[in-house]
């Protein structure tokens, strides 16, 4: 028993040895190499590729910290080092928890959780599903040219306590819920708002977002499915103002003078706002235009940390410093 007891340590400081191994922290940035390039590449690659090694690093780190004295002679330097090996362990943290998405939401409309494109870590387990959100529309203003000024787009959100609250966001001024963070777009547009009722059936609402605008000016055409039986119809906004003009100033706005061609087959069909057209045992009814706004979706639990613990790290490393190359005092 005593042998079998004895070996124990051993075993410990051989491993301990091996983590802080010199060779061990080359392969494991050879390995980081290949997973940058990798997560640059494929979205399928963004986190398990870039949190082992990482990981890996940061307890290389640790373990020499642990089994070389050198490093613990500086105080300051104990605490450098702890701040780099903390960073590596929540990089790789985030990497696999973190989710970026995007959304599009027709103004009024309230958020359900549901985003239209999700790049998430296998491990995000954020309550995306209870943030819930409504943009009441946005400006954006234009300098000749086309050049695009700052968004702002007024929100009303739903906070922990259930309390209905205000706030303005835009492309660098978040909402922020439950460490979800919500950025307005370059992608905006009109929305078609429509009512469909089936034989039988009640009327339901549907909305229909054409193409980003102004970058799909001429190309403001999208699809509506009526059902099993109806089949899809193509739908084109058709409109001559010209709602933002190069050569001034100018406002993103909805136009005023409009139509909805809705075309099924051969049958062409011009609908002004309240009209209606038959399809196939099923009832159209163009309610109105919109806007809709597209947003960027950012999860990270790990960047307040992250943040704390850079400073940290650079205050260590200035104090190390200064301690370092502080001057002497002048002799009187």
């Amino acid at each position: 028993m005593r042998a079998r007891a004895s070996t124990w340590p051993a075993f410990f400081s051989w491993t301990l040895g091996a983590l802080a191994s010199l060779r061990l922290t080359l392969v494991l940035i050879v390995l980081l190499a290949p997973a940058v390039v990798l997560a640059l590449n494929f979205e399928e690659w963004r986190s398990w590729p870039l949190a082992i090694p990482l990981a890996g690093l940061a307890v290389n780190l640790l373990a020499a910290l642990a089994t070389r004295p050198a490093f613990r002679v500086q105080p300051a330097l104990v605490v450098f080092h702890l701040s780099l090996g903390a960073l590596l362990l929540l990089i790789a943290l985030g990497r696999l928890s973190y989710l970026r998405g995007t959304l599009e939401l027709t103004e009024g409309a309230l958020f359900d959780g549901d985003l239209t494109t999700v790049d998430a870590g296998p491990f995000h387990a954020g309550r995306l599903k209870e943030v819930r959100f409504a943009h009441d529309g946005f400006t954006i203003g234009y300098d000749p040219g086309l050049k695009r000024n700052t968004t702002r787009n007024p929100v009303r959100w739903l906070d922990e306590s259930g309390r209905w609250r205000k706030s303005v966001i835009g492309d660098h001024h978040p909402l922020v819920i439950g460490k979800y963070r919500f950025y307005t777009s370059h992608n905006k547009g009109f929305a078609a708002v429509l009512s469909v009722e089936s034989e039988g059936s009640l009327p339901r609402t549907t909305v229909v977002h054409f193409p980003s605008y102004p970058i799909n000016e001429f190309g403001q055409t999208n699809e509506l499915q009526l059902g099993d039986a109806g089949g899809n119809v193509w739908m084109l906004l058709d409109f001559d103002e010209v709602i933002l003009d190069p050569a001034r100033k100018s406002e993103f706005r909805l136009p005023t003078d409009y139509q909805l061609i809705v075309r099924d087959g051969d049958a062409r069909h011009e609908l002004s706002t309240g009209n209606a057209v038959s399809l196939k045992g099923v009832t159209l009814r163009f309610e109105g235009l919109r806007t809709w706004m597209g947003y960027n979706v950012f999860y990270d639990w790990t960047l307040p940390w992250l943040a704390a613990t850079s400073a940290l790290a650079v205050l260590s490393l200035g104090w190390h410093f200064v301690g370092k190359f502080r001057l002497k005092a002048w002799d009187n």
